[in-house]
């Protein structure tokens, strides 16, 4: 060989892409057999194949637990709100009792009982009555019907026919009212 075709195959070689290895030689830290590099990535397949296994393992154990935990708060909160509402049942055996004796003036006074025990248990839950003073506002009201006033302003709400109530800042039921024309 001349010097010159060595030159030519230096350069050759020189020429290869990074990483890559020039034919013939062998790749440091592997071996050139198909059959080990196939070993190898089945090898590496399986690792992966283990890890996600383990992570959906994983995860189906997180949404368990939080369902879990979501039904014990549940649970709790009606646990809560009947312990609450049982007074209120009590009241309301009490006057039925009152009624059957005649007892008129017990009987109002225990329906008024009843009513104030189960608006303050509703309270404790976070009930808000709506405001229904002022002019008709239709995310929070709603209009049954119009009627002529003297002396009231168009829009106004002139009376109460069911009244509204919130639960935080969600309208549980809309006040139900008439408005002035």
């Amino acid at each position: 060989m001349t010097p010159r075709h060595n030159e030519d195959i230096v350069e050759t070689d020189a020429t290869t892409k990074a990483g890559e290895e020039p034919c013939g030689s062998e790749p440091q830290g592997s071996s050139s057999d198909p059959l080990d590099r196939l070993r190898e990535a089945e090898a590496r397949r399986d690792e992966y194949l283990a890890d996600l296994q383990r992570l959906a393992a994983e995860y189906e154990n997180y949404r368990k637990r939080a369902a879990r935990d979501q039904e014990r708060l549940v649970a709790h909160a009606h646990e809560r709100l009947v312990h609450d509402l049982l007074p209120v049942l009590d009241d309301l055996e009490r006057t039925l009792e009152a009624a059957e004796r005649h007892e008129e003036a017990a009987l109002v006074e225990g329906v008024r009982l009843v009513e104030r025990s189960l608006r303050s248990a509703l309270e404790k839950e976070g009930l808000v009555e709506i405001q229904t003073d002022g002019s008709f506002d239709p995310h929070v009201h709603e209009a049954l019907l119009t009627k002529a006033c003297e002396g009231a302003e168009t829009g106004a709400v002139v009376e109460v026919v069911q009244r509204g109530y919130r639960l935080g800042d969600k309208v549980v039921r809309p006040a139900r009212v008439v408005v002035a024309e």
